[in-house]
């Protein structure tokens, strides 16, 4: 089986919605979008170009789909020409049960039975990434369809917005997979896998 791993700029709180640009996602009134780029930071770059380099397919929400494929195609050359030409070459699968314009080449809709198709998903692929998607990743998060979650943490608080973990996300617990790291402007990145297990409980004694 292959690694499906889900990246995630997200803030103190856990908001992750709309991190880059004010009209990424307004839905709900979110009045933060764009929150994320006032605090870049050299190690997050790093380690995304990182993951960028070793992916072989994407598997995406609709929203974002919708704003990479008016994007990307179109920057393939310049300054962010290897991430275009690598978005571009590799199988996207867009997650959506309605109709979407697959013309970015390499684009196909999942979203039958999403549960089934993302596992086969992760049997014909080596290194599967989801990036951003926010209500797609609840959805992968409340069935265990994951192998790493990165959380890139920023020093902010939101207050509002859709959450990595919401109110009523399955409870479980999660194994830290390397040691945190931070970067220079205080965003820590943190990287999570499954163990299959739920929430314990108990009494602290001393």
């Amino acid at each position: 089986m292959g690694r499906l791993s889900i990246d995630l700029f997200c803030s103190l709180d856990g908001v992750a919605q709309a991190p880059g640009a004010p009209d990424e996602d307004p839905s709900g009134g979110f009045p933060f979008g764009g929150w994320q780029a006032p605090l870049g930071d050299a190690m997050v770059g790093e380690s995304v170009m990182a993951g960028i380099e070793s992916l072989d397919a994407l598997l995406l929400g609709r929203v974002t789909y919708d704003i990479w494929r008016a994007y990307w195609p179109f920057h393939e050359s310049g300054p962010a020409g290897a991430i275009g030409r690598k978005f571009g070459d590799v199988p996207k699968y867009v997650a959506s049960r309605g109709d979407v314009d697959l013309s970015w080449r390499g684009s196909s809709r999942v979203g039958a039975d999403m549960v089934a198709e993302v596992r086969e998903l992760r049997e014909r692929h080596a290194d599967l990434h989801v990036i951003g998607s926010i209500d797609l990743v609840q959805t992968l998060l409340a069935h265990d369809l994951f192998d790493v979650l990165t959380l890139w943490v920023y020093p902010v608080v939101l207050g509002q917005g859709k959450k990595v973990f919401p109110d009523g996300a399955t409870p479980a617990t999660l194994a830290l997979l390397e040691p945190p790291v931070m970067g220079p402007s205080g965003a820590v990145q943190l990287r999570y896998g499954p163990t299959g297990r739920g929430v314990a409980t108990g009494t602290m004694e001393g």
